[in-house]
């Protein structure tokens, strides 16, 4: 069984930057593919950005460019920095864990293990 606890989500002004960090319990992290995906009110939960257990990443179209993922297997964290944000950002943005897939995978329902969530709201 694998715990997942975002962190890191607030009130930003358009423009700033916020950094989200997952903290997980287990000790599969290492072997684990990790994501970030995102629900805005009255939406469908969206991919946002994806990394292997072997660093391979990806991100969504509308975030490439202002959003990086990364991981540090020393601290089973996996982190969201989020750059230039805009109105449109505004979400509750989930933590996921899957498997050791080979390639990122984009597919929520793929995903194994879900966290509470964190909301980022973005004030335009």
């Amino acid at each position: 069984q694998v715990q997942l606890v975002e962190s890191g989500g607030g009130l930003v002004q358009a423009g700033g930057s916020l950094k989200l960090s997952c903290a997980a319990s287990g000790s599969t992290f290492s072997s684990s593919a990790m994501a970030w995906f995102r629900q805005a009110p009255g939406k469908e939960r969206e991919f946002v950005a994806a990394i292997t257990w072997s660093g391979g990443r990806t991100l969504a179209d509308s975030v490439q460019g202002r959003f990086t993922i990364s991981r540090d297997n020393a601290k089973n964290t996996v982190y969201l920095q989020m750059n230039s944000l805009k109105s449109e950002d505004t979400a509750v943005y989930y933590c996921a864990a899957g498997r050791a897939w080979g390639t990122p995978v984009l597919r929520f329902n793929d995903y194994d293990y879900w966290g509470q969530g964190t909301q980022v709201t973005v004030s335009s």
